[in-house]
Formats: C-alpha cells, sequence, structure tokens
C-alpha cells in the first residue's frame, strides 16, 4: 500500500486539514516530505501501536519456531532466496549462517525494541553476496595469502 504524502509546509500552515487527511488515509499515515531534512512519517499513536504490536509478536513467534524446529529452519533456508535473491552468490552453509545470525539478531533487536541491528546484519550479508558475485573480486577474496598489508585507516582518513 503507498503512503499519502504531504509537504513540511502543508503540516505547518494547514494542520487540521493535513490531520484530517491523515485520518481518512487507508494507511492511516501520512508521509512528510522535507526539503531540508529527512522526511517524516505522521501516523495516530494507535496506528503505531498496532503497527510495533504485529511486528514484535511476528518476529516472536518467527525465531521461536526457528529455535525449535530443525525442518523450519531448513524451509527458511530454502525459501530465502524469494525473499533475498542475492543470497544465490552465498554457499548452502554461508545462507546457513545468514539465517542463524539473522533469528538470533531479531531475537536481540526485538527485546531492545529497535531493528537497526537486524537491518545491519542483513546489509552486511547483502555486501558479502555483492563481493562474491564479481569473480575477480571473489578469486581476491579467496586467495591463501599470508601478506600482511598492514593497518587500514578509517573510511575517509588519509
Amino acid at each position: 500500500m503507498r503512503m499519502d504524502e504531504v509537504s513540511f509546509p502543508d503540516l505547518q500552515l494547514r494542520g487540521k486539514a493535513t490531520v484530517e487527511r491523515l485520518r481518512r488515509s487507508p494507511a492511516q499515515s501520512l508521509r512528510v516530505r522535507r526539503r531540508d531534512a529527512e522526511d517524516l512519517v505522521l501516523t495516530t499513536a494507535a496506528r503505531a501501536e498496532l503497527e510495533h504490536a504485529a511486528a514484535s509478536v511476528t518476529t516472536r513467534m518467527f525465531v521461536a519456531v526457528m529455535r525449535r524446529d530443525t525442518r523450519a529452519r531448513e524451509l527458511v533456508t530454502e525459501v530465502l532466496p524469494e525473499v533475498f535473491p542475492w543470497v544465490t552468490f552465498l554457499s548452502r552453509e554461508e545462507v546457513q549462517e545468514f539465517v542463524l545470525e539473522l533469528v538470533s539478531t531479531l531475537r536481540a533487536a526485538e527485546s531492545l525494541d529497535n531493528p537497526a541491528p537486524a537491518v545491519q546484519v542483513i546489509d552486511a550479508w547483502r555486501h558479502t553476496a555483492e563481493a562474491l558475485a564479481d569473480p575477480d573480486l571473489a578469486a581476491l577474496l579467496a586467495a591463501d595469502t599470508d601478506e600482511d598489508h598492514g593497518v587500514v585507516s578509517p573510511p575517509g582518513a588519509a
């Protein structure tokens, strides 16, 4: 479902009309477009609580099933390419490692009420798949070398 949009000036200048538009919105949310900063999402507290509760219950159920049932872990490993097509570039062992790390992180992130760690795990594995998809880079990474290239500077450091 696509979210309706309003501009930040509309929110400021036509607050009542914007709230009425929010109330009538099928998603009960509005994207507030801003030119000078990140966009915002305007929603009702009740809707935010419902979405949080649904995501939390779904995560807890998924994690519980994955922790208790070997067949569920196997099934998730099999269907993962439908959710994350890039796992095609990972070995079966790497896909299994990704699943285990994701489930563990989902559990911990849910307990903190912070989805960022789970997204970070997904991004890290996606970047690994991107590297493995490039034959030259994959060969370079797989090369067995004893060379130590020294300390790596942080990004942006000279």
